[in-house]
């Protein structure tokens, strides 16, 4: 929408792509998997296999201010890290061993003015990965197995000074509690600001592209059948409180019913063991679940909300769905009691307010600057495939789909990005971190490259060579022509744009010139 001519688009995608590798950083002696700037764009910090998270000033020459070890708190790695929004603390998410080498995740909070451990909270499971709510507050995961296949995930809110606060005020308080089906999990949460939406940095509006889209059916829960599911509603629908098929009958008594269908043999056909589980998991679940929130999408009467946004799935434990749901203003503090407001017996678990099915594996998402998009990394399942165990989820694809989503009206905008490539198969699948600028999206991959697309076009500008797997990018906050990228081949490399690269090198002073003009003073 700002483009002026079409010669001046050429030079801004000629010119301005951080495509010049300007500096190597070989600080760290194991993978690094992450990267995350300050909103100053002043520091960043770095995640590493090697137990360390490690604190950069962004200066011209990038340099390590500082690094500290988790090992002596039991931690195996670090993997993911945030500031806060006014860049006083930084989050650090690791993978912990506790007792009987069971692991588990454990969240840090370092203070940014001394570098001093402030709290630790657990994390369950390591890859929920932990974030920011406000500048005090923290949202971290924990993991009630229920049966073999069947689980809760409850969500905390933890005041970042817990060692500090008096005794008489809470430090954690429950968030939302969620039944998990098929051996599912929620991971990977992250916080969008809905009060940005009406004044967004950038306006993706591909109507022929949404409309020739439609590999990723976008649906809200609550409708009776998969196939209503995977249509797109004009309005939300309220969770389901009674057996569609019985009318009126309670899904209690639905559940008795169904015991009794069991033992007098009139089930058929036969059900395995895990289809059993789940079944009277679905009915329970139908009777004991809150109701979603009416209308989703902002108003001006919500603007203060925000979305918490998660990965999870409902039909095998690969993540292969993103959860989105409500907080409200009274939710953002630990003020109150510490399991939050009291629960009637019909409302035990929270249910999702959207959900978006990706039909594939996901592996890495994050946000625009303004919060207005989300981009998804997925690796695609076929086209036709039937889940029957939960625990074999499908073969899944080497291309990475990159997939964007508008938070506002909750549909698809654009065909997905493509260009990058993962190998790994679905049970060794881990995370591939992306990033978003005003103008650019950077993710990176398993073909031992990091890649830039534009927003605008749709197209790969740049492939960022790397030794090994590209685990991270990110861009400065205040200058989207300086990338970093992250790599098992243990190094950051720092690239900027040609433009970049030509200003710096004029400031510079030119030895040659300076040595013979001291040759002639000297004559």
């Amino acid at each position: 929408p700002a483009a002026v001519s079409w010669y001046d688009e050429f030079q801004r995608l000629y010119d301005t792509i951080p495509c010049i590798e300007v500096q190597a950083l070989k600080e760290h002696n194991d993978q690094v998997l992450h990267l995350s700037f300050s909103h100053s764009g002043c520091l960043f910090a770095s995640c590493s296999k090697d137990c360390t998270v490690k604190i950069w000033s962004n200066e011209l020459d990038i340099s390590l201010q500082h690094s500290s070890n988790m090992r002596p708190y039991n931690w195996s790695y670090t993997q993911f890290s945030q500031f806060n929004s006014d860049d006083s603390l930084l989050l650090v998410s690791g993978v912990f061993v506790g007792p009987h080498n069971s692991s588990s995740g454990e969240i840090a909070v370092i203070s940014m003015e001394n570098f001093t451990l402030l709290s630790r909270v657990r994390n369950k499971p390591y890859d929920v990965f932990g974030c920011w709510l406000n500048e005090t507050n923290l949202i971290s995961g924990n993991l009630h197995r229920i049966g073999r296949i069947t689980s809760c995930s409850v969500l905390w809110l933890n005041n970042a000074f817990q060692g500090v606060e008096s005794e008489n005020v809470n430090v954690v308080k429950r968030l939302f509690k969620i039944q998990n089906l098929n051996a599912s999990t929620i991971r990977t949460v992250m916080v969008a600001d809905c009060s940005r939406y009406d004044s967004p940095d950038l306006l993706l509006d591909y109507e022929e592209q949404l409309a020739a889209s439609s590999t990723c059916p976008v649906f809200d829960l609550g409708s009776d059948s998969e196939e209503e599911e995977a249509k797109p509603k004009q309005t939300p629908e309220p969770a389901i409180q009674e057996l569609p098929d019985d009318g009126g009958v309670t899904a209690e008594d639905g559940l008795q019913q169904f015991f009794d269908d069991i033992m007098e043999g009139r089930v058929r056909p036969a059900m395995t063991e895990t289809e059993l589980e789940t079944k009277v998991a679905e009915l329970f679940i139908r009777n004991r679940t809150k109701p979603p929130e009416v209308n989703l999408l902002p108003t001006e009467s919500n603007s203060k909300t925000k979305y918490l946004i998660f990965t999870t799935g409902c039909l095998t434990y690969s993540p292969h769905q993103i959860g989105i749901k409500r907080i409200l203003p009274h939710q953002m503090t630990t003020a109150g009691p510490v399991l939050g407001e009291e629960r009637r017996s019909d409302e035990f678990f929270d249910s999702l307010d959207h959900v978006i099915d990706i039909h594939g594996h996901i592996i890495g998402m994050g946000l625009s600057p303004d919060h207005r998009y989300l981009y998804v990394n997925s690796r695609a399942w076929p086209r036709d495939c039937v889940i029957s165990d939960p625990m074999q989820p499908p073969p899944i694809a080497e291309e990475i789909d990159l997939h964007v989503f508008d938070l506002k009206t909750m549909k698809e905008v654009k065909r997905a990005l493509r260009a990058h490539r993962a190998y790994t198969p679905n049970e060794e699948c881990f995370f591939i971190f992306l990033d978003v600028s005003r103008d650019f999206v950077a993710s990176g991959a398993e073909d031992r490259h990091g890649y830039i697309w534009d927003r605008h076009y749709n197209i790969c500008l740049a492939k960022l060579q790397h030794d090994n797997v590209v685990n991270s990018v990110a861009f400065s906050p205040v200058e989207q022509e300086l990338l970093l990228t992250a790599s098992d081949d243990t190094t950051i490399k720092v690239w900027r744009s040609p433009r970049t690269v030509r200003i710096q090198q004029a400031r510079k002073p030119r030895p040659r010139k300076l040595l013979f003009s001291w040759l002639m003073n000297q004559k």
